[in-house]
This record gives structure tokens, C-alpha cells and sequence, in this order.
């Protein structure tokens, strides 16, 4: 598959930056069975909150409307442009849409239990964000 914009190596680095949990550059076998665990066995909330840290690029503790659109679009990227999994609203749709839904004090920002909430009460929202989840 092809990413002409990168996204799926940032994605990836998303990915990877959540599993290091000791923020060392590797990877070692504990953190590997735990990754393993949460995205394979988890609870949903489990899951959820994984998926949180994945999105919270910068680490402060919040997601914004950039870091939400950037992980949007990796993610549309990976699907590709002919999947019929692929939604057909742009990236930066989705992101505000899910913004819409989640942001419940209007900040621009989501937290973590906005981030939970949202999700856990729309399937939808669960599904793209965190698969698995439902």
C-alpha cells in the first residue's frame, strides 16, 4: 500500500511511542506482552485508554483537533482509497465531528474521560477510534 503523505510511518510511531512505556526507544518483552494484552484481551475501557495515549501525540494529557485529524488520517490512509470500509467524509470532517460529540465543555480539547465517554456511548465512534472495543 501506498502513503504518499507518510501517515502510516506516524502511525506507526503513534503506536509504537504508546507501547514504550518507559520511553527508552525499545520495546522490550514486558511492554510487548502488555500491548498484546490490552489490545488483544482488554476490557473496553482498557482499550479506550490505550487508544488515548496512541492519540495524545504531544503527551499532555489532552487531544486536540490537530493530533485527532493527523490520527484520522493515518488511519483513512491505511484503508485506502478504494476500501469500502473508508468512510467517505474527509479526515478533517470526521476529526470535527468527533469533536462535536465528544468536546462536552466546548474547549477544544478532550480529555481523557471525555475521550472514554465519547466513545464508549457511540459505537460508531468506538469502532474507528479503538477496534475491538465493541
Amino acid at each position: 500500500m501506498f502513503f504518499p503523505s507518510g501517515n502510516a510511518e506516524e502511525f506507526c510511531d503513534h503506536v509504537f511511542r504508546t507501547f514504550d512505556m518507559d520511553k527508552n526507544g525499545y520495546i522490550d518483552f514486558k511492554e510487548f506482552l502488555l500491548a498484546i494484552d490490552v489490545t488483544s484481551s482488554g476490557t473496553p475501557e482498557e482499550k479506550l485508554k490505550w487508544a488515548f495515549r496512541m492519540y495524545d501525540v504531544d503527551g499532555n494529557g489532552v487531544i486536540d483537533l490537530q493530533e485527532m485529524t493527523k490520527i484520522v488520517q493515518a488511519i483513512y490512509d491505511m484503508l485506502g482509497t478504494n476500501s469500502a470500509n473508508r468512510p467517505q467524509d474527509s479526515s478533517e470532517e470526521r476529526a470535527k465531528s468527533i469533536f462535536a460529540k465528544m468536546d462536552e465543555n466546548g474547549d477544544g480539547q478532550l480529555t481523557q474521560d471525555e475521550f472514554l465517554k465519547g466513545c464508549l456511548q457511540d459505537e460508531e465512534l468506538s469502532k474507528m477510534l479503538a477496534p475491538g472495543t465493541s
